[in-house]
């Protein structure tokens, strides 16, 4: 079936019209490329007036459209589908990065959760904000629960892994061994460089940290939480001298940067 739009417009389908793309809430504004790909594919001129990570107020002008009607109707759906998920990571980045007023470190790496497709636009949403998404510059080398457990234990896991002798070491602290101290020791002694808490209890945080201060280590090692941490949890775990911390849900599942586009007059030219 033909796009029921083409009936409707097809006696102005010869016009052109101008519209105006604004944002409804403030936000960190992300997609950009991609949403000028998508104009291009749909026959729309689109002019946006802000760059890759640029806040925008409530209520803003980011972008102006000039296209024929059912490109303006599919430019609505499309160019906003492009623009508004994104953008709302890249809002909840900034807005974690904010709270840790430079305390703490934000990294989500969630984004590896995503389908394919949303992979590189996600980790792209999460930089805009002023996060990372991954917990280390590559090269790295992330040993998980999975690879300690079938290497046998986190001794084991770090001496696999030291032919790799430029890469950084990271190792999850589970507290599966059922003491965090041993854990902890074990990756120091191992060569980690990392220590990620990764149980989501505060208890564990604390114990690894003051495990690796009464060893005289703190200062050798980072140790990083994750577990279901919330961005209002941000300023009181920063108090507890966490390197980094790693949100995954409340950054990747935020919510629309909500956008709205109005058409505003027909013309040749995109401005005014």
């Amino acid at each position: 079936m033909d796009d029921i739009r083409e009936v409707l417009f097809q006696n102005i389908s010869h016009r052109r019209f101008r519209a105006a793309l604004s944002a409804e809430r403030a936000g960190v504004l992300s997609g950009v490329a991609a949403a000028q790909e998508r104009a291009v594919a749909l026959g729309v001129e689109l002019e946006i007036c802000k760059r890759e990570g640029d806040t925008v107020g409530r209520g803003e002008r980011i972008g102006n459209l000039l296209a024929a009607p059912l490109s303006i109707a599919m430019a609505e759906e499309s160019i906003i589908g492009t623009l508004a998920k994104v953008s709302g990571i890249a809002t909840a980045a900034q807005t974690a990065v904010l709270l840790a007023d430079g305390r703490s470190r934000i990294v989500s790496g969630s984004w590896k959760k995503m389908p394919h497709q949303l992979k590189a636009p996600v980790r792209q949403a999460v930089a805009a904000g002023g996060a990372s998404f991954r917990i280390a510059d590559t090269p790295m080398i992330y040993l998980d629960k999975n690879f300690i457990r079938m290497l046998g234990s986190i001794s084991a896991a770090l001496e696999a892994a030291k032919p790799f002798t430029e890469h950084t070491k990271v190792i999850q602290i589970r507290s599966e061994d059922g003491d965090v101290r041993i854990e902890t020791e074990a990756a120091l002694l191992g060569g980690a460089n990392i220590l990620m808490v990764d149980t989501g209890k505060l208890a564990d945080l604390d114990c690894c940290i003051a495990h690796l201060t009464a060893m005289g280590a703190r200062e050798q090692v980072q140790v990083a939480f994750a577990g279901n941490v919330r961005l209002c949890d941000i300023p009181s775990l920063c108090e507890r001298n966490v390197d980094i911390l790693c949100i995954g849900k409340e950054i990747i599942d935020a919510p629309l940067l909500d956008l709205k586009l109005d058409v505003i007059g027909e013309g040749d030219r995109i401005w005014d």
